[in-house]
């Protein structure tokens, strides 16, 4: 691989990791808010919650272009992807609507995977810029 390009892929690589990290911020409030809402929360909660959550999802969807930027450059080397993460549409619907136990149990189950998947995008970075910080 070019040194240009593994240069390039570092510096896009520095734009994703905050990204990233303000995704992971918004996701772990989510989580909070999440918690407080199974144990009896209500409507304002639920607000709190998904504005954390399209916080996280505007992050995902900036660090998904960024991903993709990246395989492109590394047209040789896998590239952390499949950043999708979407919790809106009928689940913010029937969280709103039919707030109950269930609802919360399985939003703050999506809350929590995606969340795990998060970090795991940001482990699979870190490792990707010790391999192009090697070459």
């Amino acid at each position: 691989m070019p040194a240009q390009n593994a240069h390039l892929a570092l510096s896009l690589i520095d734009e994703i990791e905050p990204v990233l990290d303000a995704a992971e911020r918004s996701l772990s409030s989510a989580r909070t808010w999440g918690i407080i809402d199974m144990f009896g929360g209500g409507f304002f909660t639920d607000l709190i919650k998904h504005s954390k959550l399209r916080n996280a999802q505007n992050s995902m969807d900036e660090a998904s272009y960024l991903l993709s930027q990246l395989q492109q450059t590394l047209s040789q080397i896998q590239v952390p992807a499949d950043s999708d993460m979407r919790l809106g549409g009928f689940l913010t619907f029937a969280d709103f609507f039919f707030d109950g136990i269930f609802v919360d149990a399985y939003v703050f189950s999506k809350i929590l995977s995606s969340l795990d998947h998060v970090r795991t995008l940001q482990d699979r970075l870190i490792r990707l810029r010790d391999y192009l910080e090697r070459m």
